[in-house]
């Protein structure tokens, strides 16, 4: 049986599986905490756990599934064009929520991290937790980070933002279409802005471009402020 599971066909048709087992239960119960990807996490876990399958052994069989993150990141380009006039008109809003919003995400990393005594490489690993996985992998990667633990703290996250971020924001009284989508797209990326393209087209729009711009602003903080803080 675990022969039959650890095969490439295997774990891509049980990464599916889970998800749309996600996505079913999310639809029935229809509460956020229900986050198709959540749920999915948790059943492919399941299941390596108990025909115990190493996590370095799926990661290879479901590479293809890993391939698709960057195609589907730049496809959040098609809300974004239909929703140009609303950028043009709110250009430096957008820019400046971007760029609070990434230099909180990497200043609490950091500070936290020095608190807690973290040792530099676990910091460096933990510092692009709010941008797209396949940026902050990269950024990893390149300042020898452990790409592992980068892979895990980004889903965290973007599942912590997608599950809560709506409903705290309407509890802070933020209402505006743009603030929304520029905060969550800032803050929990392309899992995150899965939900917000639920909330609207303007949410979605903006949190796909918050995606972008956070992660050029991440890149080039990390990358010079590693060399002098770390």
């Amino acid at each position: 049986m675990r022969e039959a599971l650890t095969t490439p066909a295997a774990f891509l048709a049980l990464t599916l599986i889970a998800f749309t087992i996600g996505q079913w239960i999310n639809e029935k119960t229809g509460s956020p905490i229900a986050n198709p990807l959540l749920i999915g996490c948790i059943l492919v876990g399941v299941v390596l756990v108990v025909f115990d399958i190493p996590l370095e052994e799926y990661n290879e069989g479901s590479g293809f599934l890993t391939l698709c993150l960057t195609p589907a990141t730049i496809a959040l380009a098609v809300p974004i064009y239909r929703q140009l006039e609303v950028l043009k008109k709110h250009l430096l809003p957008i820019l400046a929520g971007a760029l609070v919003g990434s230099l909180v995400s990497i200043g609490s990393v950091y500070g936290l991290g020095k608190l807690f005594g973290l040792d530099g490489k676990l910091i460096v690993s933990l510092l692009p937790k709010s941008v797209t996985t396949p940026i902050g992998v990269a950024l990893s990667e390149s300042m020898g980070g452990l790409t592992a633990v980068t892979s895990l703290a980004i889903i965290f996250t973007g599942i912590v933002g997608a599950v809560f971020l709506p409903a705290s924001l309407k509890l802070l009284g933020v209402k505006h279409p743009v603030v929304t989508g520029i905060a969550i797209g800032t803050s929990s990326h392309a899992v995150g802005t899965s939900r917000a393209l639920e909330l609207g087209e303007v949410e979605g729009a903006m949190s796909g471009l918050a995606i972008g711009i956070a992660g050029l602003i991440t890149a080039v903080v990390i990358s010079v402020g590693s060399a002098i803080l770390l």
